[in-house]
Formats: C-alpha cells, sequence, structure tokens
C-alpha cells in the first residue's frame, strides 16, 4: 500500500525486505500479535471492572509496536531517499489517535494496516512467483559427455559445443540441437505448445553449428522444456545465461517495471491528489476556528481524511493487474514487453498479417516449371539450384529440394558470388555468365534489361492462378519461369475466426509476393483484404495508412517485417523462440510457431484492461466516498477497514488474471 510516482511494479507492490526473526512471515506473525495485543487490550478496558488502567494501555503500546515496526521502517528509508508516502500518513494519523489519548483506534490502525500489508505482499507474491517460476524451470546440473564419459556439471558450467546427455522425463539444461536419438519434448514451459514437440537429429551439424545458423524446428530443443522418452544427445549452442528461457526471464521481469497509459495516468494524478490531501488535512486542523467544537474533534478528523484519502488501492491497482497479465501470458507461451504493450493489445481494432511464415507454413513448394526461350526444363532448374543452393530464403530452399528431387540425379553446376537484392531477388555469377533470379519487377529497372514477351505471358498465367514466380535470366537469355504455392496453416482460418469473435473488425494481409498470390492465399484463409508486390517500405506505408483509421497490430517474423512492426501500434512476432531479433524486436513475441496463441494473448489483454478498469474505478470510488464520510464524522476505525479492504480487493481482483482461460 506504498504509494509514490516514481516507483516501479515492485515497490508499489511492497517488495521490500520484511524478513525478521520469524523469517520472511515475520511482518504477518507480528500483524498478527498486535492483533492479539489490539484483542486483549480492548477486552481488558471494557469487559473487566476495576482493571488497572496501565494493563490496557501496555497492550495497545504493544500493538502499536507490533504493528508499525515494519511502517516505521518503510517510513524512514522513504524519508532517507526524500520521498513523502502513504507509510508515512498512516503513523501521523496513529501518532495523532495517541496524542488525542484514542489508542485503541491508534492501535487498530496499524494492526489492519500492517495486516493488509502482509496480505498484500503475499498476494503480490503469487504472481512474482508465477514469474519466477520460469526461471527455475532449467535444471541445476546437466549430464556431459567428455572423452567418452559422462560426467555431471552445474549447468552454468557449460560450454557452447558441450554434448549432453538428457534421458528420458528429465528437463533440458540447455539450448542446442539433437545430434543422436529420437524422442518428444514438452515445449509447453518455453513456447506454450499444448502437444509434445517429435524431435530428430540434424542432417548435418557442421552447418548447424555456423552462427547464423536456421537450425529445423524438428532438431531445435530448449532449456527448461521437459523430455519424452527417449534418451537424447544435444550439442550446446547457448550457455545458461543466454537461453531463450533465461532471456524471457529477464524480459518478464523488466517488462514489470514498464508502465502502462492507465499507470502513468494515475500517477500524475497521485501527483495532484497527495498534496491536496495534505492541504485538506492542514486545513481541517482548523476547523475549531470556524466550528462550535473542540480542538481534539478537528484534530481527530484531519487525521481520519489523512487515512480516507491515501490512495493505496490507486496506487497498486494497475501495477497488479499488469504483473499477473504479464505472467499468465509467460507461461502460456507468450512474451508481453511491458505494461504499455498489455493494454495497446487489448486495444486493437485491426491486424495486419505477413504471409510467408505467418499466415502460410513458408515451405513453398514448386508447382509449375515452364521453360521460355528454347531453354529445356533440365537447364532452367540446374541453373536455378546452383544460384538458390548458396542462398538461405524460404523460397530458395524450397527450389533447391524440390528442384534436386525433380533433376533425380542430374548433374548440376557450380554457382558463386551470390549478392541479395533486397526484396526482389539475387544474382550470382556461373562460369562466365551471370544470374539473376528474382521477381517480374527487378527486371526492366535500375538497369536490367526487361523480360521476353513469353516470359512476361508465363508470368502472368502463373499469377492468374495465385502462384509466387520467379524469373531466372543466365546472361542475356531467360530460361523461364519458376511457379510456387505456399500452403497455409491448418490453424490460420480458425485464429482468424478466433480474433473476429474477440472484437478484431479488419484484418488484410501484406506480403512482398505478387498481388495475385496474395490474394489466393487470402481467400483461403478467410481474409477480405490482401496487398501485395510490397517492398519492406512499402509495408511500413501501409501500416501507417492503417494506423490513421483504427489501432493496428503487425503480425511477422520479427526480422524483414521489423520497420512494419515498429511502425504499428504493436509489433507481434511469430515463432520468437530461439530468434534473438524476434526477442528484440518486438512488443509482443508468440514463443511458438503456432499462430493460435495470437487470440489468447488478445484475450488476455482485453480481460487484463477490464480488471484495470475495475480497479481504478473501486480505487477511486472508495476514495470518493470515504473522504466526506470522514470530514462529516466518520470514525478512524471504519474508514481503515474501508481503506484496507478496498487495496486488498483490487490486488486480489488481479491475481485472477493468473486463471485465465481463453
Amino acid at each position: 500500500m506504498t504509494a509514490h510516482p516514481e516507483d516501479d511494479v515492485a515497490e508499489a507492490g511492497h517488495d521490500h525486505d520484511h524478513g525478521g526473526i520469524f523469517g520472511p512471515r515475520t511482518e504477518l506473525i507480528f500483524a498478527l500479535l498486535s492483533g492479539a495485543f489490539l484483542t486483549v487490550g480492548f477486552a481488558i478496558e471494557k469487559l473487566v471492572d476495576n482493571a488497572a488502567e496501565w494493563i490496557p494501555l501496555t497492550c495497545y503500546l504493544a500493538a502499536y509496536l507490533f504493528g508499525g515496526f515494519y511502517t516505521v521502517r518503510e517510513a524512514i528509508e522513504n524519508i532517507r531517499k526524500r520521498k513523502f508516502e502513504i507509510d508515512t500518513l498512516m503513523l501521523v494519523a496513529a501518532a495523532g489517535a495517541a496524542f488525542l489519548g484514542a489508542f485503541a483506534e491508534g492501535a487498530l490502525l496499524l494492526f489492519l494496516f500492517s495486516i493488509g500489508h502482509a496480505l498484500e505482499k503475499y498476494a503480490m507474491g503469487r504472481a512474482k512467483r508465477a514469474i519466477e517460476a520460469l526461471a527455475e524451470l532449467a535444471p541445476d546440473t546437466a549430464t556431459v559427455l567428455r572423452e567418452g564419459k559422462q560426467v555431471e556439471i552445474p549447468v552454468e558450467d557449460m560450454q557452447r559445443g558441450d554434448i549432453v546427455l538428457v534421458r528420458p522425463n528429465e528437463r533440458l539444461p540447455a539450448d542446442g540441437f539433437v545430434i543422436k536419438g529420437q524422442s518428444s519434448i514438452d515445449q509447453a514451459p518455453v513456447t506454450g505448445e499444448s502437444i509434445p514437440v517429435d524431435k530428430q537429429p540434424v542432417d548435418d551439424p557442421a552447418s548447424a553449428r555456423a552462427p547464423d545458423a536456421s537450425i529445423p524446428a524438428e532438431s531445435r530443443v530448449f532449456a527448461g522444456t521437459i523430455n519424452g522418452g527417449g534418451v537424447l544427445e544435444i550439442e550446446v549452442t547457448r550457455r545458461s545465461n543466454e537461453t531463450t528461457l533465461s532471456k524471457v526471464v529477464d524480459m518478464v521481469s523488466a517488462a514489470e517495471t514498464e508502465k502502462s497509459p492507465t499507470q502513468r495516468m494515475t500517477d500524475k494524478f497521485e501527483r495532484i491528489f497527495v498534496p491536496a490531501v495534505l492541504a485538506l488535512a492542514f486545513l481541517l486542523l482548523f476547523a475549531w476556528v470556524v466550528v462550535d467544537e473542540p480542538f481534539r474533534d478537528s484534530f481527530y478528523r484531519s487525521m481520519a481524511v489523512l487515512v480516507a484519502a491515501s490512495p493505496c488501492a490507486l496506487a497498486i491497482a494497475t501495477p497488479s493487474a499488469v504483473l499477473s497479465g504479464i505472467a499468465r501470458a509467460a507461461r502460456g507461451g507468450v512474451l508481453i514487453k511491458g505494461g504499455a504493450a498489455l493494454e495497446d493489445l487489448g486495444t486493437l481494432r485491426a491486424i495486419a498479417f505477413d504471409k510467408t511464415g505467418t499466415l502460410t507454413e513458408g515451405k513453398p513448394r514448386i508447382t509449375d516449371i515452364m521453360p521460355v526461350g528454347g531453354a529445356t526444363e533440365t537447364e532452367l532448374l540446374s541453373v536455378a539450384v546452383a544460384v538458390e543452393n548458396l542462398s538461405d530464403h524460404p523460397l530458395a530452399k524450397a527450389i533447391v529440394r524440390d528442384g534436386k528431387e525433380r533433376l533425380a540425379g542430374a548433374a548440376i553446376p557450380q554457382a558463386s558470388d551470390l549478392q541479395s537484392l533486397t526484396g526482389k531477388g539475387v544474382t550470382a555469377k556461373m562460369g562466365t555468365d551471370t544470374v539473376l533470379i528474382g521477381k517480374a519487377e527487378m527486371f526492366g529497372a535500375d538497369g536490367i534489361a526487361a523480360l521476353t514477351g513469353e516470359a512476361a505471358d508465363a508470368i502472368e498465367s502463373l499469377r492468374e492462378n495465385g502462384r509466387t514466380t520467379m524469373v531466372i535470366r543466365m546472361g542475356s537469355r531467360d530460361l523461364g519461369v519458376i511457379g510456387l504455392l505456399d500452403t497455409p496453416r491448418e490453424a490460420a482460418k480458425e485464429t482468424l475466426a478466433d480474433l473476429r469473435a474477440l472484437g478484431i473488425e479488419r484484418m488484410v494481409m501484406i506480403s512482398g509476393d505478387h498481388t495475385k498470390a496474395a490474394e489466393a492465399v487470402a481467400r483461403e484463409v478467410g481474409l477480405d483484404e490482401a496487398f501485395g508486390d510490397l517492398m519492406p517500405e512499402d509495408k511500413v506505408d501501409t501500416i501507417e495508412r492503417l494506423s490513421r483509421e483504427a489501432k493496428v497490430a503487425m503480425v511477422g517474423d520479427g526480422v524483414n517485417d521489423a520497420p512494419a512492426m515498429a511502425q504499428a501500434t504493436v509489433g507481434i512476432a511469430m515463432g520468437a523462440a530461439g530468434s534473438d531479433v524476434a526477442l528484440e524486436t518486438a512488443d509482443v513475441a508468440l514463443m511458438g510457431d503456432d499462430l493460435r496463441h495470437l487470440p489468447f494473448a488478445v484475450g488476455l489483454s482485453r480481460k487484463s484492461r477490464a480488471i484495470i478498469r475495475q480497479n481504478v474505478f473501486v480505487s477511486l470510488g472508495v476514495v470518493a466516498i470515504l473522504v466526506p464520510a470522514t470530514i462529516f464524522g466518520l470514525g478512524i476505525g471504519p474508514a481503515v477497514i474501508m481503506h484496507e479492504g478496498s487495496t486488498l480487493l483490487v490486488v486480489f481482483n488481479a491475481l485472477r488474471l493468473l486463471a485465465y482461460r481463453e
């Protein structure tokens, strides 16, 4: 219940060192002792005839001691930091009650404040433990194979390149790739996938060790996930402090301190409200000058107003909901980077999707081969495979994979000097000839000769059928066109329907592919709009145009879509587990490569916003009732009960987010 505009979430949640002679429960035990002494003192005072006055007084003073111990500690700590916080207001009110001889009411104030403080700390601790539990997923030790022997070492001593043995049902100690064995792995702790994922060894360990290697999902593994029934040997690619799990824990912890729009608004309110309360309390000290009442009554009323107007519940209303929402999201395989992203996600009315790898599997296949100018299918494919074998683009991999299969062992020439023409295609050398492979738009611009009529007709025919086209030119000859088709994700149509049910009114596809290809996929997954032929800068312009009409999110892979993500209200990265760039560029990261996590994230955000609004309404409503009530005679005791009750109410209301279900 401490509040200060500059406090982070941890401070708003009282994350102070409250240990003591009874360990971490000392604060709660002190609060209970305060209540016990208060009860005994009150019982003696009211029920025991002729009892000495010092006996109940001693009990009340003991209640003051135990109830005010941690409050005094925090007040002193805050004064040292030149902060004037609500703890101090409570102490002033309790001291004022003692000054008036109302020791029972002062003891009641400190007891309720301390018990509320302890319970609030416990409740907020539940949300924090949901985050800390992520950090505890990885085991403390790992079994490493060294010189043919199994050696158990602390995970922090593992190095890149170590071979780790993972037995059935063990948690994986590191990020890496499988080099031996087959098993299914429960990746839910990191990616949120509900079904275990089958794993198998990489085809080429040497290429998987390359710094920028793209390890297949069926071979890539993460620390903290749970092995199934098989024995695996895994080569470590990241040390324990560099794993995806450790990065998620760090980012979620950092996200706690980023203030949401509502929290910034309440902070501004508090900066005006708290001084106004102090001024009002000071003025009420002199009410006896204009009202026919003793100074004692004016002083008492002033102390009651201090208690009633302290915005404890308001201070904790937003941080508690943000903390709980972010913790719940992380547990479901969604990384939300702070309160601003959490709230913004819930305000969305439009979402733009990248096509390749987002709405589609990102695994295109060759569907059509159309040689032109006298070239043969074998010549066309062999040149395309030779050049694209040097590239790691998804379309290049599809051409190499399917092209080799169609060539059926035919000789493939050597290519070299691959250069990427961003958003257009590639160029390479084959002997003395220059080979160009890319979109039709690359030809006839920037000094490149235009396509022949035969090639242009082939492209038009393929595009009418929704194919992505790649033109192959060697030297001055157009060899032909390859048509490819990407497969829509199975979950795409279901996901889009769920998003519409959540209130997303406009969903569009933006793609670098030809408009016809984009429209073909859009029709299949149930989208109304598709924009094709977009360069990266065109995607940014499209997002900017959409954002003028409504708050919009951009969903992509976090790498080539980063500029468009930055332009959107919320940038959402797909399949961010294992991708440093995706984790860093997006506001929201879907850790698993599963589009179905998106409705969960949007729904959780909307629920979080609703709870934040409820909490703010309750917080301000209680203050609005209590301040005039205390001015017109409500005592400190009832004011404290309502005050502490409202604070606990908003915290436990926020904790409902931890149990959120789609």
